[in-house]
């Protein structure tokens, strides 16, 4: 990326146009109904409408809310995943792929309900969502797509031609999606949550959960005592399911830029491998605040196993910008972010009980890159379940399925993947050495994983000299963390934990932050 003065910021569009929200801490212990863990679309919808149940709810975040994945997020409201409905009624049948539409529709007419009755301004518009054929080779499987989708109940049609300024071989176009911007929406939600005996927590990390009766859910701020927890972060915090190894995390880059033509109408995904993602955003004429940009266009893709090897994470942000540039006239890029998703091996979330001995802890994860609508529909469900003990589309989505058919090839993959990372970074880790000052041979900038006293360490050296020292061992399993060079850190290949070049842990599942070493 260029150093000049229209260099994007470093930021996510949906936080840098919103205020940062400023939630107390929890003080001491707290008893509520139901605890909610995780401050994103998933915890918030949960929250409120078990607040609208008349149930009590403190909802717990390690940081800020909506400031993780929801916070990073292409914001596309769409029960259109790809070309996933061809597959989930090979792989499940009809009747479960029909639930999972229907959840995703209902989630869709859900954000948009909300926001009507609360008249909360978030830029909602109703538009049309294109997967597209990146390749003629593409156009059958699109066309299987369509007939799938159109099968199980979804808006779905074939078109030759799409909006966008170059061809395609044809595409899948789901009618009557949406969009919005998901921070402005889930902060009014929010409010809503807290107060009068219900509350939003924020730094607030939950470091173990207890699935007793009553639950209890320990933090680094007291105890919270209740009745059924909900576990809505990125990564289960109580894992006694094996959810490490039944997804895989995935990162994917976006660019927000200005560009000269007439905004696309639409939200566009395509058949190539790694996809690429396009929409625009148009903020409303009443956007509070004057920090909106106008309207601009998001572009990415590039997804990609974090630290596997591969071009680094600043050749992907220069990839998507080419991209931009080739097929739009780009006048300047305004932000860059990354976001992180998990992908079950059977490509369907986990929605429901976390495992089989816990009666009263909940689970939404593994969105695989479309949280907006599964969150969402995670959220509804959850709340069902706690209140109503069932849910009409809970099924497909229950984390105790065995499913060996539509996931034992993905299972064996990706886990051997997982295993070569740890075993292939322990040897490298061993063959490196340190420079005589201790400090290694690092430029400015630069960082990299050596052996130190028999112990793995991470080096990253700042452009003024500071040289900062990490333990490399990510504390969740063991794996070792990989340079993130675009965003300055530390990466776990294998379950996606995410630190700073100091340590502190950004995104789970690891909840204990790198050991600072001193050089």
């Amino acid at each position: 990326m260029s150093d000049s003065p229209e260099s994007p910021r470093e930021e996510s569009l949906w936080l840098a146009t919103t205020p940062t929200t400023e939630y107390e801490p929890l003080e001491d212990g707290l008893e509520v109904d139901v605890a909610v863990i995780g401050g994103g679309i998933t915890g918030l919808t949960a929250a409120i409408e078990l607040r609208e149940a008349g149930r009590s709810v403190a909802v717990l975040e390690s940081d800020r809310i909506v400031e993780s994945t929801t916070g990073h997020t292409t914001a596309k409201l769409t029960s259109q995943h790809g070309l996933i409905y061809d597959t989930l009624v090979s792989q499940f049948g009809e009747r479960k792929a029909r639930q999972y539409a229907d959840a995703n529709e209902a989630a869709i007419d859900y954000v948009e309900q909300r926001i009507e009755e609360a008249d909360i301004d978030c830029d909602f518009r109703r538009t049309e969502a294109y997967t597209y054929a990146a390749s003629p080779d593409d156009r059958g499987t699109i066309r299987d797509e369509v007939s799938t989708a159109q099968q199980v109940g979804l808006p779905a049609s074939f078109v030759d031609e799409t909006p966008l300024p170059f061809d395609t071989a044809g595409a899948v176009r789901f009618d009557e999606q949406a969009e919005f911007h998901p921070r402005k929406y889930l902060l009014a939600i929010a409010e809503r949550v807290h107060g009068d005996g219900s509350y939003v927590f924020e730094e607030t990390r939950a470091l173990e959960v207890d699935p007793g009766s009553p639950c209890r859910v320990e933090t680094e701020h007291g105890e919270v005592v209740a009745d059924d927890v909900v576990v809505a972060t990125h990564f289960p915090v109580l894992d006694r399911a094996g959810y490490f190894a039944r997804m895989h995390p995935h990162r994917a880059y976006l660019l927000a830029v200005r560009v000269a033509e007439t905004p696309l109408e639409g939200m566009f995904y395509s058949t190539d491998s790694p996809p690429a993602t396009m929409r625009t955003y148009s903020p409303s004429a009443s956007a509070s605040g004057g920090s909106d940009d106008g309207e601009l266009l998001l572009v990415g893709g590039q997804s990609h196993k974090p630290g596997i090897d591969g071009p680094p994470t600043s050749e992907r942000y220069r990839r998507c910008e080419a991209f931009a540039r080739e097929h739009f006239d780009v006048e300047s890029i305004e932000y860059r972010w990354s976001t992180m998703d998990y992908s079950p091996v059977d490509d369907v979330p986990f929605i429901g009980k976390i495992d089989p001995l816990s009666e009263h802890v909940y689970v939404g994860t593994g969105f695989g890159g479309w949280g907006m609508t599964n969150g969402t529909a995670a959220g509804m469900i959850l709340a069902d379940l706690i209140v109503e003990d069932s849910n009409p589309w809970a099924d497909v989505f229950d984390p105790q399925r065995f499913t060996p058919k539509a996931s034992a090839k993905s299972f064996l993959e990706e886990n051997a993947t997982v295993g070569g990372s740890f075993v292939g970074d322990r040897i490298k880790s061993l063959l490196a050495t340190l420079g005589a000052d201790g400090t290694a041979d690092l430029p400015p900038g630069d960082a990299h994983v050596v052996r130190r006293s028999s112990q793995p360490v991470g080096l990253y050296r700042e452009e003024d000299g500071t040289t900062h020292a990490v333990s490399a061992t990510c504390p969740h399993m063991g794996c070792l963390v990989r340079w993130n060079d675009a965003e300055e850190t530390w990466d776990c290949p294998c379950h996606g934990s995410r630190f700073t070049h100091e340590g502190e842990v950004l995104s789970g599942p690891a909840v204990e932050d790198l050991l600072y070493r001193e050089l």
